[in-house]
């Protein structure tokens, strides 16, 4: 009988926004963003993915797919990808070039993820989509329209994305809600949930998705990406302190103030009310922070919990080397583990 899912055969892969700090640079984030990226290919992650968002001062992967070309650039083997397009902001052929542009030029690297939240707020959501586009078109039929234009070309078809037809990128769904869970399972398409930012329905999510999941000529069976947010550190005591700059950005969110980011702070109950408090710690039930043993037995449990057959993480502590150094350490972890259940070996 095989062994269940854990840590050490689970993939991990990483979200990125492409953070803003204090203090810093778009240019800084950019290279941040590379950096991390590097590191996490030299470290064994599987992927690297961007978020699109708007108009929110700390995050700067708005351009998503010049951003994914600006990593793949700088990396030779890791699937970079969206995490993801939004893809009620775009007209499908405009998607399906640009992607089909970065597949040409990284061929079997690049993902495309699709999410239908606006990844803004109304107001830019109206500016990003201008006043052509005067109701909500139904996100299931964006995405058919959008595989339209990777299929290959028909005789006499007058419009055709050059590139992108006949091309065929892994397509991803993303989502925090039961629509996208029963529309991943209807299209047979891998699913992954933001659990980094809403997990309240993430349980129930898969559930809907494994029972109505409907094989398709790319995947045979459901395939589940949790997305939950890490912060390794040497101790268990300092994850946590770190964790208080995500915090004070999730606090930010609940009080519609989003900033660059903050330092970490030694005590979050001088900045919050009790009642925001509890929002920020529901809209971060998935935050998993600690040692390497910590991390280990936490992720174990989230892998336990979920099915999850890939986790795709943050990490994003306000100081770059302490990120960087949480990404080892999350990877310590699991390759210990590896390493504990084969005693004499290593995990490639």
């Amino acid at each position: 009988m095989s062994n269940p899912k854990n840590l050490s055969t689970v993939p991990i892969s990483l979200l990125d926004l492409a953070r803003i700090s204090q203090g810093a640079s778009l240019q800084d984030a950019y290279h941040r963003s590379k950096e991390a990226a590097q590191k996490a290919e030299a470290l064994g992650y599987h992927r690297f993915w961007l978020a699109e968002h708007h108009s929110i001062e700390g995050i700067a992967s708005a351009a998503t797919a010049v951003l994914i070309g600006y990593i793949a650039e700088n990396t030779s083997k890791i699937r970079v990808g969206s995490g993801g397009i939004m893809l009620p902001n775009h007209a499908p052929m405009v998607i399906a070039e640009q992607f089909g542009t970065l597949d040409a030029l990284y061929p079997n690297r690049i993902d495309l993820g699709l999410g239908r939240a606006p990844g803004s707020d109304q107001a830019t959501m109206r500016a990003i989509r201008g006043p052509h586009r005067s109701h909500e078109i139904d996100f299931g039929e964006l995405i058919q329209e959008l595989l339209h234009y990777f299929a290959p070309a028909e005789p006499g078809q007058r419009v055709r994305a050059v590139p992108g037809a006949g091309q065929t990128l892994p397509l991803y769904i993303l989502g925090s809600s039961l629509y996208s869970a029963q529309l991943a399972a209807r299209l047979g398409r891998p699913y992954a949930f933001a659990g980094h930012f809403a997990p309240a329905q993430m349980a129930q999510a898969f559930d809907i998705y494994r029972s109505e999941f409907q094989p398709s000529e790319v995947l045979k069976t459901p395939y589940v990406m949790v997305g939950l947010p890490v912060i390794a550190a040497p101790t268990d005591e300092e994850a946590r302190f770190l964790a208080t700059s995500l915090q004070q950005a999730f606090l930010g969110m609940v009080r519609g103030e989003r900033t660059l980011g903050k330092p970490p702070v030694e005590n979050m109950d001088a900045l919050w009310n009790e009642q925001e408090k509890r929002f920020v710690e529901s809209m971060l039930r998935m935050l998993v922070t600690g040692s390497p043993k910590t991390i280990r037995e936490k992720l174990d449990e989230v892998i336990r919990e979920f099915g999850a057959d890939e986790l795709i993480i943050t990490s994003d502590p306000y100081r770059h080397e302490d990120r960087l150094r949480s990404l080892e350490l999350i990877m310590d972890a699991k390759r210990s583990q590896g390493a504990s259940q084969n005693p004499g070996s290593a995990l490639g």
